[in-house]
């Protein structure tokens, strides 16, 4: 017994064991080659929002072709005010997030939202205008469009077509 536990023979017979267990493991465990991505419905917590809020709420009218709505809540920005957020995986597999409020400074909670103060320029989304910000260190852009009663930023790790085509879903939902 002492031949198996000792020398170069010994740590190779340890060695396969190991191996062989590892082995053993790799086939038994469940493994998923196909991506998942959680879908949450974010339907109930606009409806919620709206019901909070005394403005309408905007909301994508369908979600874009290929994206997974994968986040949603609705948090208390500065002052009180509501905010409501909507998380995307883009078709790109990349990250977009919607969010809305009423806070005041309005220009405050755009630059809390996107990371940065500096307009990069405007997008055109149909016949409205959004101002478009870039931050460099993050690669993150992001679409801002103030209204007099909320406003509305489009953010995240997607490029400027995937930001837009969400822009261009934006529809002002029925209050409460």
């Amino acid at each position: 017994m002492r031949r198996f536990t000792q020398g170069f023979y010994g740590y190779a017979v340890a060695l396969f064991v190991c191996l062989a267990g590892v082995g053993l493991f790799m086939l038994v465990a469940p493994q998923s080659r196909e991506e998942h991505i959680p879908r949450l419905d974010y339907s109930i917590t606009v409806a919620n929002f709206g019901h909070e809020v005394p403005y309408q709420v905007w909301a994508p009218q369908k979600d874009p072709s290929g994206w997974v709505p994968n986040s949603n809540r609705i948090a208390k920005g500065e002052g009180g005010a509501q905010v409501l957020y909507l998380g995307y995986a883009t078709a790109a597999r990349q990250h977009a997030m919607f969010a809305q409020s009423d806070e005041k400074p309005a220009a405050e909670f755009a630059n809390r939202m996107t990371g940065i103060a500096k307009p990069a320029g405007n997008q055109q989304v149909g016949d409205v205008t959004w101002e478009m910000r870039f931050r460099e260190d993050k690669k993150q852009r992001s679409l801002v469009r103030v209204l007099p009663d909320v406003t509305l930023v489009i953010t995240g790790t997607a490029d400027w077509p995937e930001l837009t085509e969400l822009a261009g879903l934006l529809q002002q939902r029925g209050k409460g």
